[in-house]
């Protein structure tokens, strides 16, 4: 508790200058954005060599995760400010994340390749169709994405099988009644309009 503690106060002294989290959601972050972010905890793979992060923004989920026990995880961000709050948040919380300042439709794999099993998490980043094309180059057959949406989930699923094949699972949001948890797997990408 102690570190989520930190990380709360730190995130409220950095919100006066960098904009992290809505305004309007100060006053509830341990629901809003700890609650939101750890429920998915229990969606993810039981048996996993990385997760990504996407848009981590002010480390939303993933941030949490790895706080709360999520081995591997890399938070994948491209605003350098909001990287310099990430870096400074693992510090003060001792979370043990790699955090990748890049945009993720930027990154190549590594020279080993990239992990075999990958789960990628995302929470408020973009509509599902451009995330899956936007996150290409970690997505294949193995990987497994785990996303909080909300009340739009299903015109954003609607667009997305349009240019993807995937397995979906769904859950519903412990913290928003309009919420869901999309668990999707066996994700490939098609040609299309």
């Amino acid at each position: 508790m102690a570190s989520f503690d930190a990380y709360e106060a730190l995130l409220r002294r950095w919100q006066k200058s960098i904009n992290l989290i809505g305004a309007s959601t100060l006053d509830d972050i341990w629901r809003r954005h700890f609650l939101d972010s750890g429920q998915t905890l229990r969606h993810l793979s039981q048996s996993y060599d990385a997760l990504y992060d996407i848009g981590s923004g002010a480390g939303f989920p993933g941030l949490v995760l790895a706080l709360l026990g999520a081995p591997a995880v890399n938070l994948v961000e491209s605003d350098q400010r909001k990287c310099a709050f990430l870096r400074e948040a693992a510090r003060i919380t001792g979370a043990p994340v790699n955090i990748i300042p890049y945009r993720v439709e930027t990154l190549s794999p590594p020279p080993s390749g990239w992990p075999a099993r990958r789960v990628i998490v995302a929470r408020a980043v973009a509509p599902l169709d451009h995330f899956l094309d936007s996150a290409r180059p970690l997505i294949d057959s193995q990987a497994l994405c785990v996303m909080l949406k909300g009340s739009r989930a299903e015109a954003e699923l609607d667009a997305a099988r349009k240019r993807w094949h995937f397995r979906l699972l769904t859950a519903p949001s412990l913290t928003d009644p309009k919420g869901v948890i999309l668990i999707l797997s066996n994700l490939i990408g098609v040609s299309g309009p």
